[in-house]
């Protein structure tokens, strides 16, 4: 099947006529072609989007809501098509997808449309000056939307939902790995009545099509969600322009364990917390700090339900862990595996290609679990982004806090204790963005989202994302 960039309400094939290769990874096999855009491309769907942009913007909101909350709908009646196009594309379980990944792309949709209506506006009275300022909150233009592989259609309705929600349009760059749902969206907009131009959707490689949208001189600001080294790239081009920049890059999370913990309950979310989506979630705990009393127990009860996974073909209900993303990934993935043992990691299960019956070719892996004797080894330093984790003990909260912090990252944190004077300490010291405490991956749409130090600037959720895709002006008024 040829997908094709979606741009003016239209499906078209790209203007070189260069595809790519589309691969499953369930078996390794090509499925599919993509586009493989050019800038002639992106500036079609620049065009389109500077085209609608002037009646887009002065749509009321209550209108654009309709039509957010239309898509919202339509993604909801489609659940097991979009589905399995998600788990065909990226290897998931199907099981996943259906519960996880396409209701909350719809959750998104739904929720700005929502939020929009109560995106206010602010207004100071100047008492004494006989003078009145008011704030508007006005759509920035045209702007770029780019997300990864790992939740495809999850983080990019992320994106596009406020953007649009805020009265901009967008040229939007799905990965170039995992195109099938973004590529099914848009009948899906021209279906809720979303206007032409609005939304537009380039496919093609970051080199290519993603340099062309961060240096379009008309887009005025990029939401990225990818990688640390792309994302640094991208602020090398964009900053000069003097674009908005919203980036949400890598992490190398801590996962906290102290003896204090409801026990039972840590470990069944750690399992998750390590594992759901093959360990390819920018938020899962990859590294995991156990405090020294419960340290032997935890080694044991956690190898004990790790081996317990199975890892299968993501049709079957089954399956606990799917295929990763593709063959340089798993490649990727098994070579940090070997990077840890040369560094006297110790493999305590896992760490082997597995090979599924009638499926030899997939990328599947065993979920891996390796004893580490220091945070300053390689393994614990740099993303793996796979069914890898780590784990070690610590011996005080002192020694825990700063093993945490020493990385480069600063995306999320679990934290599993019962005494809250500690979590109130370890939460304002433990440097990420969000912080878990006795839970994982509960996330209300209303909050922040966003990293510190090398994951990424800037905040996305709730009206923080309202706030990036709009212009703050203000007004005053002497009477």
């Amino acid at each position: 099947m040829n997908i094709k960039n979606y741009i003016n309400g239209q499906n078209e094939n790209p203007i070189n006529n260069e595809w790519i290769d589309n691969y499953c990874p369930a078996n390794g096999e090509v499925y599919g072609k993509i586009p493989n855009s050019s800038k002639a491309d992106v500036e079609n769907a620049y065009n389109a989007a500077k085209s609608a942009f002037p009646v887009w913007s002065q749509t009321t909101f209550e209108a654009r809501s309709r039509i957010l909350i239309k898509i919202s709908e339509l993604l909801e009646a489609n659940l097991q098509r979009f589905a399995e196009a998600e788990s065909k594309d990226n290897g998931k379980p199907i099981s996943l997808a259906k519960t996880v990944d396409i209701p909350r792309a719809a959750s998104n949709f739904r929720f700005f449309g929502n939020a929009i209506t109560q995106f206010a506006s602010e207004s100071h009275e100047s008492v004494g000056q006989e003078a009145m300022n008011y704030t508007l909150r006005q759509p920035i233009g045209v702007v770029g939307c780019i997300s990864p592989w790992n939740l495809p259609l999850y983080l990019f309705t992320w994106k596009i939902a406020p953007a649009i929600a805020a009265g901009n349009c967008v040229v939007a760059k799905p990965s170039e790995v995992t195109p099938m749902t973004a590529y099914l969206l848009g009948n899906i907009c021209n279906e809720a009545g979303l206007p032409k131009g609005v939304l537009n959707i380039v496919h093609g490689l970051g080199t290519t099509t993603g340099q062309a949208i961060v240096e379009h001189p008309g887009i005025k600001a990029i939401s990225f969600t990818g990688g640390t080294e792309t994302g640094a790239h991208i602020a090398k081009v964009a900053v000069p322009m003097f674009k908005k920049l919203s980036l949400e890059l890598g992490g190398k999370n801590p996962n906290i364990i102290f003896a204090d913990c409801d026990y039972e309950s840590m470990l069944e979310t750690t399992i998750r917390s390590s594992f759901s989506n093959q360990g390819q979630i920018c938020l899962c705990g990859s590294r995991v700090f156990v405090e020294a009393s419960i340290y032997d127990r935890f080694k044991i009860d956690f190898i004990a339900k790790v081996k317990q996974l199975k890892v299968g073909h993501p049709s079957e209900e089954s399956t606990n862990i799917g295929a990763l993303v593709s063959k340089t990934h798993l490649e990727k993935v098994l070579n940090y595996i070997d990077i840890a043992k040369n560094e006297n990691g110790i493999v305590l299960c896992g760490g082997n290609k597995v090979i599924i019956k009638d499926f030899e070719n997939g990328y599947y892996l065993e979920p891996t679990v390796i004893e580490v004797l220091t945070n300053e080894c390689q393994i614990n330093q740099e993303e793996v982004f796979g069914p890898v984790v780590t784990i070690m003990p610590f011996n005080s909260e002192d020694h825990v806090l700063q093993m945490a912090n020493k990385v480069k990252y600063g995306l999320s944190a679990t934290l599993w204790t019962n005494d809250l004077k500690r979590t109130m300490r370890m939460s304002s010291q433990i440097q990420a963005g969000i912080i878990w405490v006795n839970t994982w991956m509960m996330r209300d749409l209303r909050t922040p989202f966003g990293g510190v130090k090398a994951s990424g600037i800037g905040r996305e959720g709730g009206f923080e994302a309202l706030r990036f895709f709009t212009e703050a002006k203000n007004v005053c008024i002497k009477y």
